[in-house]
């Protein structure tokens, strides 16, 4: 699948964003041969399974300039270069805690020259920063992943939506959001995609503070 899936939900993309999208495929397949961060089967499917899912978020929030998102557990860059990709005014912090993804991530983001990120390796919970919204993409269950982030939101809010966690999951959540006894907010990806793929893909949104 080509990037002209991300064209089609996106078709206000500038040139240069179009470009660097489209760089994506073969500076993923040239470091996957090297460090394995996404699975063999998934490679062929980087935009429909990596980066149009990451730009999930994006249809749930437009991002102000000016503000400042984590990414905890990006692995190879998921979903906060996408996100940056798009978003060129907002500052994006990616997090992991293993070492050679956060090379593969600062090598792509210095190919595409995205003047936008800070990649780091360490753990979430070592982080001092205080941010708008905190993204990821199931790490873990949202309860323990509560607690890692827990006190790094900012305290005036930019956007509609108030500050807080926007994590992208799949399956049944009923039992791991009862389990969180957070308040929250469920966004179905089905909604703005039409593709298999998103049937039972969500966005949930947890304030922060």
């Amino acid at each position: 699948m080509k990037s002209e899936i991300i064209t089609h939900y996106f078709p206000n993309l500038s040139a240069a964003q179009k470009a660097q999208f489209e760089a994506l495929l073969p500076l993923y397949k040239e470091w996957n041969s090297q460090i394995n961060v996404i699975s063999r089967k998934d490679i062929d499917e980087l935009y429909l399974r990596h980066v149009l899912h990451s730009l999930g978020i994006a249809k749930v929030i437009n991002f102000e300039p000016r503000s400042e998102v984590l990414d905890v557990g990006t692995g190879g860059g998921f979903p906060g270069i996408p996100l940056a990709i798009l978003f060129p005014e907002t500052q994006f912090h990616l997090v992991d805690s293993i070492g050679k993804k956060i090379k593969v991530v600062n090598a792509v983001v210095e190919s595409l020259g995205l003047k936008n990120i800070v990649a780091t390796h360490t753990r979430a919970e070592d982080i001092d920063g205080k941010y708008d919204f905190v993204v990821s993409r199931a790490v873990t269950r949202l309860k323990p992943f509560y607690q890692w982030v827990k006190g790094k939101f900012k305290t005036i809010n930019l956007h509609k939506l108030p500050n807080g966690i926007l994590y992208l999951k799949g399956g049944d959540l009923e039992e791991e959001l009862k389990e969180s006894k957070k308040k929250y907010r469920l966004y179905e990806l089905s909604t703005f995609f039409k593709e298999d793929f998103f049937e039972t893909k969500k966005v949930v949104y947890v304030p922060g503070n």
